[in-house]
Formats: C-alpha cells, structure tokens, sequence
C-alpha cells in the first residue's frame, strides 16, 4: 500500500476512534476542563497524532495507548465521584478572591492572577465595582463566579413577596421548513392548530426557517426571505390573551397576599374581570 494513502487510513481510524472515545468520556470533555482533563486531551491528541503520521510497523501501540489513556480517565472520575479528598487531589480547589467587597490579596497572588485579571473577569461579568461584590470565587476550572450583595442584585418577584407561576419553556415548532410534532405536542397545540396560525399571517410552512411558540402561546416566525415582512397577529386575539393574562396574575396576587382585605380586592376584581372577558369573547375571538 502506498505510504500516502496508508496514511489517510491510518487519519481517518484516529479520527473515528477519538470521536468514539470522546463520546464515551462524556460532555465534560468539550465544556470547561478540569485540570487533568486538561492533560488528558492534549495526550490523546498528540497519540492521535503519533497513529496518523508513524509509518512504521509499530502504529498499533498508539491505539494501545488511546485506549489505557481511556481507561485511566474513567478510572480517575470514578473515583472522583466517590471521594471528595480525591476531586480536590486531583482537580483544584475552589479558592475565594472576593469577600464582603474585599480582594483577598493572598488568594490572589496564590493563583497568580494580577489585579487586571480580576477585574478584566469581573468586567466580563458586568461587574465593574469590587465593593458591590459579596462574594466571588475562582472555580477548579479557573472560571471566576460572582454573587453581588443584596442591594445590587436585581429585583425579582420573590423580593416583593410574589409568587409567580412558572413558565414553559418557548419551542421550536418549525424548523427548517419542517413541523416538529413533539415540540408541538409539548406546548400542547396540534397541527391544525399550527395551520390556522400560519394562515392568519398568510404563510407557507415551506418559508419558515424558524417558528417558535412561548409560554403564552403566542407563534413567531423567521423567514427565509429577511427582507419580507411578516404579517402581525391581530389585534383582536392578542387583546383576549392579555385580559386572561390579566385575570390570572389577579388570582396569584390573590393566593399570595396575607392581607385578608387584599385578598379580597382582588377576588372581586378577578370576578369583574372574568365577566368582562365573558362579555367580549365573541368580538375578540373572530
């Protein structure tokens, strides 16, 4: 066999069996690595590397290694998954930076980062002010997470005593042209549904290169053509879903109030409000 194209074979083993591997060894291979992880890929590439390109008798001892390199990784995260002593033996130890708005010098100069470093991350995390940081911390993968105090975090409902009903996820429905049936499914609509929806906007599933369907079950669409312009959902429906929005956060605000003469203010409100809608639902829904 030719030496060039032994080589493209021997390329193309290397490149289907670190695939393969790499599959096996899991996602936390290609996210943020730890520091034997680290080690672990720059050494199967290098192997991988030593497979390709050495054409002597003796190429088969590369995949040999490949796959003790493997097997010493599973071994290793297994017995990180057991032992607390050994993920810290052989990953680094979270060290803090930041505590109570105060750099703690000497954690700093222990992972060799400079002031610049710090603040160049904290930057990155829209953070621009080492006071209004409560606590930041240097992960074993050298990631930096902050938690700033309480009055620079932003205000949520749970700060003012709200509890709000959860949101589903929003779902690709169309995609590429082509209905997606579960995404579907998982939002609750059927196709016809979906149908009628393009239909009201004057649309071609074919044209679609993305359509999505939120929380509130409201579709919006991309078009292949980013030059024309999608037809906006009428007013009518869009008004109906805004006052049963409205009537719903009338009776969480009425299940989470302790006030008992709030909780009936809005008891009432939502009662009008449901005759309200009731009134109207035969001119908002045509």
């Amino acid at each position: 066999m030719p030496t060039w194209l032994e080589v493209i074979l021997r390329t193309i083993v290397a490149v289907v069996v670190l695939f393969l591997l790499t599959k096996i060894l899991g996602k936390r291979q290609v996210s943020q690595l730890s520091f034997f992880e680290y080690i672990t890929g720059i050494t199967l590439g290098s192997l991988a590397a030593y497979i390709s390109l050495d054409t002597d008798n003796n190429w088969h001892l590369g995949m040999i290694a490949i796959l003790v390199w493997v097997a010493i990784s599973f071994g290793i995260e297994f017995l990180q998954l057991k032992s607390k002593k050994a993920r810290d033996f052989v990953d680094f130890k979270a060290t803090v930076l930041i505590k109570d708005g105060k750099i703690l010098e000497e954690n700093l100069k222990k992972e060799r980062l400079t002031t610049d470093d710090l603040l160049e991350q904290l930057r990155g995390r829209d953070v621009f002010k080492v006071a209004d940081v409560e606590f930041a911390i240097m992960e074993a993968n050298g990631q930096i997470n902050v938690l700033l105090n309480r009055e620079n975090q932003p205000l949520t409902p749970k700060h003012l005593g709200i509890k709000v009903a959860p949101e589903k996820e929003t779902q690709a429905v169309i995609m590429d042209g082509k209905l997606m049936p579960e995404a579907l499914d998982m939002m609750g609509k059927t196709p016809k549904w979906l149908m009628d929806e393009l239909e009201k906007q004057q649309l071609n599933m074919q044209d679609i290169f993305l359509g999505q369907i939120d929380s509130y079950g409201e579709l919006t669409v991309d078009l292949y053509a980013d030059n024309a312009q999608v037809p906006q959902p009428q007013e009518k429906p869009q008004l109906y879903a805004l006052l049963k929005k409205c009537e719903a956060d009338l009776e969480l605000f009425g299940l989470s109030t302790e006030s008992e003469d709030g909780k009936k203010l809005y008891e009432q409100c939502s009662s009008q409000l449901q005759q309200v809608i009731a009134d109207l639902k035969p001119l908002l829904r045509t």
